[in-house]
């Protein structure tokens, strides 16, 4: 009896203490919203103004529909058809107003997901806390957005804020404006109608663009407290754009960084992506060191930018810098890399770090990468390194290897430590592990040509041209020619073969669709870009049609005589084909007229040629009369070709009855004026005509 009584007490306290810790968690659980709605009604107490609410047009800042790529346009004009509401909004709009090239085209509608998928036939809906429908279209993947879907996990955020919204307001602004206080931060709230060319601003997004300035909707502490991943899209943004913060945003910055790591390894991973692949990975790494979140991402790395803080000197970069200055000058946002040069990057600077090489080791080894042979990369290493490297602690110093198969060796194991330090990455002790294992193992399939067979290294690659499309796809081949390209340009402070030092041209002030194409045209130039396949398809088929059109009327303007038709004219004709200025149609009608006179001239040729037999026995008066009558006619009748052969032979006899001292010269020189009259007579008559 006592045992049982001793087993009901302990299973009672037991109770006691499971109902204590659900009803403290149950308390935690609803008094975390409460403070949430007490944190949103203080930082709404004030009534929403209306009157700071834009609509710009679009032509007055420079952006028109013009501007936007074929696929996003063909999404906006079928949601468009179908009677819905269709915007292009967040970064695009922010990049176009600062004159930059986005980075893809995001459209919102007012369609649901499911009848956005209904439009298109290659389309899915992803995502689960904010699904999105992905509609892939002319080689393009464009993500479209419903208004209603942001509206369902908005209703608690709303609640103070609808309430002090004044009537009258219209419907659509009114949906617009909710979704826009969803958004991160103000520059990514503005909503583009490329149909009625208006910009929606209902958050002084355009104001804070001019002041460079970011800047969040609600207060920074409860936007990034809501969702953490905001912190490093802010950084990267900012970072990009050289965009200033608020101390708003820095306090929670500060505040708020270790919340970071909570989120996915994989958003993680796209996050640092975009920060360090679209040509602004100097910066980003600067910013991620001021607010402490280097030290969570890459520990490393935090470490080695705090122990040389102290030593930077004009002589004695960091080359850690140096190598993401020299990645930022080869990619920007419109030609991205893949995750794995960066990713080889860091390990390749680790492994200098923790083991210091020589300097010729790391010119061979970087120039193998580079040229995609061992014997030339050896031989361009020998030729350029002459100068010593001032890198401390990455270098050891410099001693020029005559033996192949000793730098053989040492370029091997320089590999292998890279590989090795890839491999740390992927461990719990380098700090927060975002870095997957398949990651892992395609970051150490570039070194692998240096440590299997490296002197029989074959790249197979042909020129010095970066194939941005290759790049982007993380292509082994490319990414190891530009990996070397980076470590070389660092190493050596200058260029390395088969490049110039060019400086990019600024983007154009008005960005209408004729500028922005040759500006992108000259950047492609500049760095070496062929024109894309859809583009050479496109100039071939102009180039085709117009030598067409060309040949044939040259074939038939052959044909004509000078003193049918003038050279001015021919000319003229010449210069208006090269030019594209005729129409088809008119074409067509002044080469038909052209063929009439051809036509007409051989006839008269046929005529003059049978007269001229009857000049030599006639005479010329009774030919020009004949002559003037054909030409007034501008016919040649079948009577006057046709002559008569007794009537020749007749005055062949004639002819010969003549006296013999008939002066042979003066005949001569009266058939010769006699065909120039005639001459002129016929084209002062097409003249006329």
């Amino acid at each position: 009896m006592a045992i049982l009584l001793q087993a009901k007490d302990r299973l009672l306290s037991r109770l006691k203490s499971l109902t204590k810790i659900q009803l403290k968690q149950r308390f935690n659980h609803t008094l975390e919203p409460q403070m949430c709605r007490e944190m949103c009604s203080d930082s709404f107490n004030q009534e929403v103004d209306v009157s700071n609410w834009k609509t710009v047009d679009s032509r007055n800042l420079g952006i028109t529909r013009a501007m936007i790529p074929q696929p996003s346009w063909v999404v906006l004009k079928i949601l468009k058809s179908q009677g819905f509401q269709a915007y292009l909004v967040g970064g695009c709009v922010r990049d176009l107003l600062l004159r930059r090239v986005p980075k893809d085209f995001d459209v919102i509608t007012t369609a649901n997901l499911k009848q956005i998928r209904r439009q298109f036939h290659r389309s899915e809906i992803i995502g689960r806390r904010f699904p999105i429908c992905r509609v892939h279209i002319k080689g393009s993947v464009i993500e479209v957005s419903s208004f209603e879907t942001v509206a369902k996990h908005g209703e608690g955020k709303e609640m103070v804020l609808l309430s002090q919204i004044p009537y009258g307001c219209d419907e659509i602004d009114l949906v617009r404006w909710r979704n826009s206080i969803h958004r991160d931060f103000t520059i990514n709230s503005l909503f583009f109608d490329p149909f009625l060319n208006k910009i929606y601003d209902y958050a002084n997004g355009i104001s804070d663009l001019r002041c460079l300035k970011l800047r969040t909707l609600i207060p920074a502490y409860l936007s990034f407290t809501e969702d953490c991943a905001r912190i490093l899209r802010g950084l990267r943004i900012a970072a990009r754009l050289g965009l200033s913060f608020c101390k708003d945003i820095d306090t929670a910055m500060h505040s708020l960084s270790s919340s970071i790591e909570r989120l996915d390894k994989s958003r993680i991973m796209m996050e640092l992506n975009y920060m360090l692949s679209y040509g602004a990975a100097e910066s980003s790494i600067c910013l991620l060191r001021r607010y402490n979140l280097l030290k969570i991402l890459l520990p490393f790395h935090a470490a080695y930018l705090d122990q040389q803080a102290g030593k930077i000197t004009a002589e004695n970069p960091m080359m850690l810098m140096r190598l993401f200055f020299n990645l930022d000058k080869l990619v920007s946002c419109d030609r991205p890399a893949d995750y794995t040069l960066w990713v080889g990057l860091l390990s390749f600077h680790q492994a200098l770090v923790s083991d210091p090489q020589d300097a010729f080791v790391v010119w061979v080894f970087a120039s193998v990468l580079y040229h995609g042979k061992w014997k030339e990369g050896v031989k361009f290493a020998r030729d350029r390194a002459k100068e010593p490297v001032k890198f401390v602690p990455e270098i050891s110093g410099f001693s020029e290897i005559e033996s192949d198969e000793q730098l053989a060796v040492k370029v091997t194991e320089l590999a292998l430590s890279v590989q090795d330090c890839v491999n740390d990455l992927t461990k719990a002790s380098s700090g927060y592990v975002f870095v997957s294992k398949k990651i892992e193992r395609n970051v150490q399939q570039i070194f692998d040509v240096l440590v299997n067979s490296i002197e029989s290294y074959n790249s197979g690659k042909r020129s010095h041209i970066i194939d941005y499309d290759m790049l982007g796809k993380g292509n082994l081949v490319e990414t190891r020619f530009v990996l070397g390209k980076i470590i070389l340009k660092t190493i050596s402070g200058g260029l390395v073969a088969g490049e110039e030092e060019i400086d990019e041209e600024e983007m154009p002030e008005v960005l209408d669709k004729d500028s922005v194409e040759n500006y992108l045209a000259k950047k492609n130039r500049k760095r070496g870009l062929q024109p894309s396949s859809a583009e050479l398809k496109l100039k071939t088929a102009k180039k085709c049609k117009w030598t067409e059109k060309f040949s044939s009327i040259n074939h038939e303007l052959s044909m004509n005589k000078e003193d049918v038709v003038p050279k001015e004219e021919v000319e003229e004709i010449h210069k208006a084909v090269k030019n594209c200025q005729l129409p088809d149609k008119e074409l067509k009608v002044r080469t038909t007229e052209k063929h009439k006179w051809i036509e007409n001239s051989c006839h008269f040729d046929q005529e003059l040629s049978i007269n001229e037999e009857l000049v030599q026995k006639e005479g010329s008066q009774q030919l020009g009369e004949e002559t003037q009558k054909a030409a007034k006619t501008c016919q040649s009748p079948e009577e006057e070709i046709k002559v008569n052969p007794e009537k020749i032979l007749e005055k062949k006899d004639r002819h010969s009855l003549s006296t013999e001292g008939t002066n042979k010269k003066r005949d001569k020189q009266k058939r010769a004026d006699n065909k120039k009259k005639n001459g002129l007579l016929l084209s002062s008559l097409f003249k006329e005509k």
